[in-house]
């Protein structure tokens, strides 16, 4: 197997992938910060643990009471070089059976609306999901937009992690890695 790799401007890229966060380095791992229903009253809770293995885990409980019923967390991305030849997102996960949207914002939304695609994690496995930017769905508080453009790489400007959908309870969310692909 012939293997690839080359640096573009602060990026390693090896086989046509780029890693955008590894939970076993602190330099690559994020600036993650929780953001709770709580800014609406609600009642949710959840944290942000790295784990000694090198991954990290969002868990908590989500609760519909006071209208609440989301737990996020989310991490300025800073993309240097060329950014437009990304085509996608590539996650390693392991859940807990619950869905969890992937979300991205672009330059100029960071409070606004975020772009989204959901996963379903498969309970104790590890799991794969690559993603191509066109599939994220522009939404805000819960809702589908129409009219916005397609995500770009070239754009984003933060990367996080959703649960709601009322699905409420304990959940657990592990990541190993974060993956752009070309």
């Amino acid at each position: 197997m012939k293997i690839i790799f080359f640096v573009i401007m602060g990026l390693f890229i090896e086989n046509g992938e780029a890693m955008l966060f590894d939970f076993g380095s602190t330099d690559d791992s994020g600036n993650w910060q929780i953001v709770n229903d709580g800014v609406m009253g609600g009642l949710s809770e959840s944290e942000l643990v790295f784990n000694p293995e090198g991954t990290v885990t969002f868990r908590g409980m989500v609760s519909l009471e006071n209208n609440g019923g989301f737990a996020s967390v989310r991490t300025p991305v800073e993309l240097t070089g060329k950014k437009e030849i990304y085509k996608g997102v590539v996650v390693r996960v392991k859940g807990d059976g619950k869905l969890y949207g992937i979300r991205f914002r672009s330059r100029g939304e960071s409070n606004g609306y975020a772009y989204q695609f959901k996963i379903k994690t498969e309970k104790n496995n590890w799991k794969e999901f690559k993603i191509p930017f066109e599939q994220f769905k522009p939404t805000f508080r819960g809702s589908l937009l129409k009219n916005k453009p397609t995500l770009e790489s070239n754009n984003i400007t933060q990367m996080g992690v959703l649960i709601s959908d009322k699905q409420s309870g304990a959940f657990e969310f592990t990541m190993d890695w974060i993956k752009l692909y070309q």
